[in-house]
């Protein structure tokens, strides 16, 4: 199963200087010394010379505390008010607590971290936009903090961009925590086991990752899904004191979205859903359907690189006859990577194809020069791709975007697929990803040891919004734009652009699509139920 994270031209700005995250205001104060966005995120540096995170001078209001004669605007029992830190020049940071269980207000909680960049034109401000990156797994304030580099001026001068880190996620508390090292789960595998004894190493890798997820996450495993997700933005609503909302949802954070209209949508103003899911498929329809979508990229830019006599990897114009050479030998003897790292075998390189696979502006030439390079027995370059998928950092930590993916994908399901079903899957995929999924590929049956889920994901709907815009483009891999079609489809009042580009999510990559994103936001002008950008 590959993430749905936002992954555009954000991942371009890995070297900007931003300050550490640091908000107050709730119990427990959250710092960061070292975070990164993961859905092409941007690095957050810690720079404690720069910023006092007790220095409130300069700061703006706290949120206003609604009232409970309001009932649109009351907080709910559990919910606590925003007390917003200035952070930079124009933004802020504070923490919302949440309850873990919206039924048990007085139970746990979470403090989720949010972060606010103020409109340019405080007097032509509209309200907030409420963003997400996607995932689910990832921690969203980047958006907030770095919004200057993510959104264009009629966005930057009309809204506060709010963003947060959900609920298991980011550097919001607690956060889902699995396992320390991914190499020992991912990298070691033989993902095209030649006997039984290798298929079940497999099995038992799978059953170690979910029990470990599922035992040190108990307190909080049920309530991790998107439809709390959904009621802690409706809760961030209250908060902002906004009767009605905006919202601008990537990747995954189009599938939150969508649930948030459904169960909330007298609170809609207007809501953007880039880079769509398909909201109907089940749990190995939708891989098959994003493995089809890798493959097809894939296969895009072998073509281009065997076309191009400059591409590193073009090989005599033999691009991709020279990468299934290259993938079949790398499953049959590794070859060296860094030192006190796994050899790069099919696994790690095929992680490495897919995650160089989300932009052709920022990944495809890197990829070209790793693949190069593995042809000469260096596997870094791949492995740094590979690390680059995982979020593991500089200092050879991992983050827990992958832990918090996998736990709340499956427990948003209703339906846990069996070894068998997974195993019975294996076939379709490799028709539609031969590449990718050679035949003989074992699946990794990511959700089928996690238990039933109690709250899975409301159906979606979108009934009684009014519009909702959904953007797709001809090239996206990991939501292919037959998904989004079926989202924009699966809505009351859908209304799809499709973005010509060879990228995951499609803002930035038009401008017919972007102006007809900004009329709608700002002014509200819907566009048709479909155009072509």
């Amino acid at each position: 199963m590959a993430r749905r994270s936002r992954r555009g031209h954000l991942a371009a700005l890995g070297a900007l200087a931003l300050l550490a995250v640091t908000a107050c205001g709730a119990d427990d104060g959250v710092t960061t010394e070292h975070a990164d966005a993961g859905p092409g995120g941007v690095e957050v540096i810690t720079d404690p010379a720069t910023t006092d995170p007790s220095d409130t001078t300069g700061s703006t209001d706290p949120a206003v505390e609604t009232s409970s004669s309001d009932p649109g605007l009351a907080l709910p029992p559990g919910v606590g008010a925003l007390d917003w830190l200035a952070y930079g020049e124009d933004t802020d940071t504070s923490i919302l607590t949440v309850p873990v269980d919206y039924d048990d207000p007085e139970g746990a909680s979470f403090d989720l971290l949010v972060a606010r960049h103020r409109a340019h034109d405080p007097e032509e401000r509209i309200g907030s936009l409420l963003v997400n990156p996607g995932g689910p797994g990832f921690g969203g304030t980047d958006f907030a903090l770095a919004a200057e580099h993510v959104f264009q001026d009629p966005i930057l001068e009309h809204f506060d961009i709010v963003a947060w880190d959900p609920r298991g996620t980011g550097l919001s508390l607690p956060a889902i925590d699995c396992i320390d090292d991914y190499d020992a789960f991912f990298g070691a595998l033989d993902i095209t086991p030649d006997d039984e004894a290798e298929r079940q190493a497999i099995v038992d890798n799978s059953t170690d990752l979910t029990e470990a997820c599922v035992t040190k996450n108990a307190d909080i495993l049920d309530h991790v899904g998107t439809n709390d997700s959904a009621r802690d933005i409706d809760s961030l609503r209250r908060a902002l004191g906004e009767e009605t909302i905006s919202y601008f949802g990537f990747s995954y954070g189009s599938e939150l979205g969508a649930t948030w209209a459904t169960l909330f949508p007298e609170t809609v103003r207007a809501a953007v859903l880039d880079g769509a899911v398909d909201p109907e498929a089940g749990t190995l329809q939708q891989e098959v359907q994003q493995q089809e979508g890798f493959e097809g990229t894939l296969d895009a830019f072998l073509t281009q690189c065997g076309a191009d006599p400059g591409c590193a990897f073009n090989n005599g114009g033999k691009a991709a006859a020279a990468y299934d050479v290259l993938m079949d030998g790398l499953d049959e003897q590794p070859i060296p990577s860094s030192q006190g790292r796994p050899d790069v075998n099919r696994a790690v390189a095929r992680q490495a194809s897919i995650q160089a696979m989300y932009n052709d502006d920022l990944y495809w030439g890197p990829f070209a020069d790793a693949l190069a390079a593995a042809q000469d027995g260096d596997g870094a370059g791949l492995l740094a791709m590979y690390d680059d998928y995982f979020q593991r950092a500089p200092d050879g930590t991992w983050g827990n975007e992958l832990e918090a993916f996998l736990t709340i994908s499956c427990m948003d399901r209703s339906d846990r697929p069996t070894v068998a079903d997974y195993d019975a899957t294996m076939p379709e995929i490799s028709a539609v990803a031969p590449r990718l999924t050679p035949p003989g590929t074992n699946s990794d049956y990511q959700c089928a040891f996690f238990p039933p889920s109690k709250n899975p994901r409301a159906t979606i709907t979108g009934a009684g919004v009014g519009p909702i815009v959904v953007v797709g483009t001809t090239g996206d891999p990991a939501t292919p734009l037959a998904s989004t079609r079926r989202m924009a489809a699966a809505l009351e009042d859908g209304r799809l652009i499709v973005v010509t580009a060879e990228t995951h999510t499609g803002y930035g990559e038009s401008a017919c699509g972007d102006d007809l994103i900004h009329g709608y936001l700002v002014d509200l002008e819907a566009p048709p139920a479909e155009t072509d950008c």
